[in-house]
């Protein structure tokens, strides 16, 4: 790893944090130990590494309680306290890229909640290494990356998963249900929108110019990861990251993947012909434009007819806009919660996941239970990594192609563009501006 001009250099034996004393007494049995290689038998449970745990990270280590949680990272040691000490039998690392050396033979498995721009970073070195992944949302911080983990899962054959948790979820299958039963004809439209309040993703910004000492309980460089250097300041975390366009992806990549999770598979979306988008962006100063994600945003995204499906089209909503209020819905109802959806096909309309007005859903009686049921987000990915199915979310069915969608809408909004997508090829025909968005330089001493 390369240091900044004045900062001291710092070797391996430096990034792991003191706190890892009394490990000689772990008693947890390496993998290899205990059989050939391969996915971990259902009767034995997984040896699972965090990589950032506080958070976010601490809350999926909590689902995956049952397991055996063997080792942590985290570049904060104020962030990750309470969760090094729920686990104080846990190995303590402050870079992933160490701890994947060192523990390699004990790890079976790594769950990935740093911000979005060193989840692919810390994913496929997990997953080069043989080790089952789930990684928070979105997948990556760019389509390039989405691609690449995609076929790096493909090709190492781990389990997987995308940490949408509400794909698992039974108004999930109810959609995808009503959706193939034809309740509401053939879909024409989707919409999706959020409220995401400022004070929890802060954007609309320029840089601060502030360079305030960053704190000793923080490796501000590891953080940085393989984004460009700039001087630490508190307004880039913990958290308030997601609306800088360097380490997050705004409202759309912070929620899309949880919005439009169900429908993609409902309707077997695909690649998209092209994407537009209009945002607060479009009239702020460039400091501010190029430095974090907007105020609000309007996304649309035109999808082909395939096979027996019509043409969609699919508008995404955020800063308090919403769509057109649906003249079927009851005078009384409102639809303008935090996050919501609404499908329209030339049959009828579903909010959420329920035909309105609630009168038709009434009526419409018993809805064909296709869709198995999950057993929980979190143990769909236990069950893949012990020889099961692919999770719901999986990066090779569904995560990664998800991933590379909502972020598409990323780069219309940041080059004002309707811009014409060739999936395939993983290029936009029509503007190679856009293009120098879908694979950002890494700094130097990272790569994938």
């Amino acid at each position: 790893m390369k240091t900044e001009p004045g900062k001291k250099k710092m070797n391996r034996r430096d990034f792991v944090l003191s706190g890892a004393a009394g490990v000689a007494t772990f008693t947890i049995v390496p993998r290899h130990v205990l059989g050939g290689p391969g996915r971990t038998p259902p009767s034995e449970k997984l040896n699972i590494a965090g990589i950032g745990v506080g958070g976010r990270g601490a809350g999926d280590l909590g689902e995956l309680s049952s397991e055996n949680i063997v080792a942590l990272c985290d570049v904060d040691k104020v962030r990750a306290a309470g969760t090094f000490k729920r686990y104080p039998k846990a190995r303590r690392y402050t870079d992933f890229r160490v701890m994947l050396e060192k523990e390699h033979k004990l790890i079976d498995a790594v769950v990935v909640a740093t911000p979005d721009h060193t989840h692919a970073v810390a994913s496929i070195a997990a997953i080069k290494m043989g080790k089952h992944v789930y990684c928070e949302k979105p997948l990556t911080h760019s389509v390039y990356e989405a691609r690449k983990i995609t076929e790096a899962a493909r090709e190492a054959k781990v389990a997987t998963q995308l940490g949408n948790q509400g794909q698992a979820s039974e108004k999930a299958r109810v959609l995808q249900e009503l959706i193939l039963d034809g309740a509401i004809g053939d879909v024409r439209e989707i919409h999706g929108w959020s409220k995401r309040k400022r004070f929890i993703t802060p954007r609309g910004i320029p840089r601060p110019k502030e360079t305030p000492p960053v704190p000793e309980t923080l490796d501000w460089d590891l953080w940085l990861g393989p984004a460009a250097y700039r001087p630490y300041n508190p307004a880039y975390l913990p958290f308030k990251w997601r609306g800088w366009w360097d380490f997050g992806t705004g409202v759309l990549g912070d929620i899309g993947c949880h919005q439009s999770s169900a429908i993609f598979k409902a309707l077997n979306l695909g690649h998209p012909t092209w994407v537009q988008a209009c945002s607060t962006n479009d009239m702020a100063p460039p400091e501010i434009a190029e430095e974090s994600a907007p105020l609000g945003s309007i996304v649309r995204y035109h999808f082909p007819a395939r096979g027996s499906r019509e043409a969609v089209e699919m508008t995404w909503w955020d800063g308090g806009m919403i769509p057109a209020r649906p003249e079927e819905l009851e005078p009384e109802r409102r639809m303008d919660g935090r996050d919501g959806n609404l499908y329209i096909g030339d049959k009828g309309k579903i909010l959420g996941h329920r035909l309105i007005p609630e009168s038709k859903m009434k009526e419409y009686g018993s809805i064909p239970k296709v869709i198995p049921r999950s057993p929980g987000h979190h143990q769909e990915w236990i069950d893949a990594c012990k020889g099961g199915k692919p999770a719901g979310s999986d990066f090779v069915e569904h995560g990664g192609l998800l991933t590379e969608v909502i972020l598409l809408g990323l780069i219309a909004i940041r080059t004002k563009e309707k811009l014409y997508w060739d999936g395939e090829n993983m290029r936009f025909t029509n503007s190679e501006n856009a293009n120098q968005y879908l694979n950002p330089p890494y700094r130097k001493g990272w790569t994938l």
